[in-house]
């Protein structure tokens, strides 16, 4: 008998020690970790950077055991664009969450899978922004009027130290409200501010961020308190949303003119009543809005944010991009997206914004969709794929000292500003992110208008700023700060 059980448990430790280290013919090389939870207790606070750090062993693409699946991690700009440009039909998909799909029931388009309906509501998502004038004048003035309001509620501060951050995401959200329901809301109405709480909840706070990601390894956590009750609240933050949204769908129907298209609601609601295409529906219609706001909000107001950070840090930046604005824009004139053209010196300073302070580290998971090769390894169909946004946006093999801020690096030597294809803070291929035209434009007009009115300074009460910290998760947030807005 005792034989016999040894030999059960000699056969069961060794079924158990080949599958953890079994890998796919061809597969990636990396760490494996340790058994059920993998790599997951390696990653601390900055995942991209320890697996860009495994680069130096493994190469730029890595494996990595994530809980009980093997992941494929992307860390420089060659593999992203191998696999999401020129192989993006086989990387496209999106992997399947369970505590995700509980609560978006694959509605909408950012956790949709590739396919058909994803395919559909892109290219419909694609054609109705740029009729509202996403990257156009129509939605330039949409973004200037909001800018208008936000500047008296600075000015209202009357150089008093505040914290900025609220004011910059009820603004963000604004925008994205504007153009796909057609109002905006008051700075202080109670629904603005409850929508960017929830935003706010998700991204900015250490155990939110811990949670997330431990109910998409794990779902089973949901049931287990503190995590359960995280997911109640993101169940009822959820519910918020779509009620949202179905008030503004309710009333968009009642008003309904075909010839006469006011905004994203009411060209959904079109192409719904045509009937050509069943995925158009009301369901969907609501995840689409949700999506919108998630990913316009945060990701651009941080971003400013990051900018104005940025600008404390380094007084003399702020000096030499006000003289530009002088120049080009005056001290009055109303900021146009013509302006930008002539404006050097502040493209650079966007774009190295971009890059050294990178708001979605890992950007979001991708899936094969069928079998692919990328650098001669195989990897299988179904596999997470994640691109390390940070990682290209820090590889010493093609930036000079990365972890400097320095905008002069995007100025030729004529003094001109070049683009570079290595900075891709909204991803690339066809999963790129839906709003990165309207985010460009509002970055834009938001920090140029602010730096011609007014000059921003550390509150010499409180704690500076940290500018190589925050809070990391899916987006990289700014930890709170206060600073003074001094007119000119």
């Amino acid at each position: 008998m005792l034989d016999f059980t040894s030999a059960a448990l000699f056969l069961a430790t060794f079924l158990g020690v080949y599958y953890w280290f079994w890998r796919p013919k061809k597969f990636p090389p990396g760490p494996r970790g340790i058994p059920i939870l993998g790599v997951v207790p390696f990653l601390g606070k900055w995942p991209e950077r320890v697996i860009q750090g495994w680069c130096k062993k493994y190469g730029p693409v890595v494996s990595v055991r994530m809980g009980r699946e093997d992941w494929v991690v992307l860390n420089d700009f060659e593999s992203l664009n191998q696999c999401f440009v020129k192989q993006h039909t086989k990387f496209s998909g999106r992997p399947y969450f369970e505590a995700l799909d509980n609560l978006t029931h694959g509605l909408g388009l950012t956790f949709s899978d590739y396919g058909p309906l994803w395919k559909s509501q892109r290219k419909f998502g694609q054609k109705t922004l740029r009729g509202f004038g996403v990257g156009r004048k129509g939605m330039e003035n949409s973004v200037t009027e909001e800018v208008t309001c936000f500047l008296k509620s600075v000015q209202a501060t009357e150089g008093k130290a505040f914290d900025i951050k609220d004011l910059l995401q009820q603004s963000s959200c604004n925008v994205i409200s504007s153009i796909v329901m057609g109002k905006r809301y008051e700075y202080n109405d109670d629904t603005l501010r409850r929508l960017v709480k929830i935003f706010s909840d998700v991204f900015d706070g250490a155990f939110e961020n811990f949670a997330l990601q431990a109910i998409m390894f794990a779902p089973k956590l949901i049931h287990v308190y503190p995590i359960s009750r995280f997911y109640e609240e993101l169940k009822q933050n959820f519910k918020y949303l779509s009620d949202i949204s179905s008030e503004a769908i309710t009333e968009h129907e009642k008003t309904f003119d075909k010839e006469n298209p006011r905004d994203f609601i009411d060209a959904f609601l079109n192409d719904m009543k045509e009937g050509s295409d069943k995925s158009f529906k009301v369901e969907q219609l609501r995840g689409y809005l949700r999506d919108i706001f998630e990913a316009g909000t945060e990701t651009t107001s941080s971003t400013i944010n990051w900018s104005l950070i940025c600008l404390l840090h380094y007084p003399e930046i702020q000096t030499k991009l006000r003289e530009e604005i002088r120049k080009v824009v005056g001290l009055s004139s109303t900021v146009k997206m013509s302006h930008r053209r002539d404006m050097p010196y502040m493209n650079a300073f966007i774009q190295e914004i971009m890059r050294f302070r990178t708001f979605t580290p890992f950007a979001f998971h991708h899936k094969t969709s069928q079998d692919a090769e990328i650098n001669g390894y195989f990897i299988p169909k179904d596999t997470t794929v994640l691109p390390n946004i940070w990682a290209v946006h820090n590889d010493p093999n093609y930036w000079n000292e990365p972890e400097k801020f320095k905008p002069e690096r995007f100025i030729d030597e004529k003094g001109n500003f070049f683009k570079s294809e290595h900075v891709i803070p909204f991803s690339v291929g066809p999963r790129h992110c839906l709003g990165e035209q309207l985010a460009r434009m509002e970055i834009f007009i938001f920090l140029v208008s602010m730096i011609q009115r007014f000059e921003f300074l550390p509150d010499p009460e409180s704690k500076f700023p940290e500018l190589n910290d925050g809070s990391n998760g899916s987006l990289f947030i700014p930890y709170p700060y206060k600073l003074i807005c001094q007119e000119i």
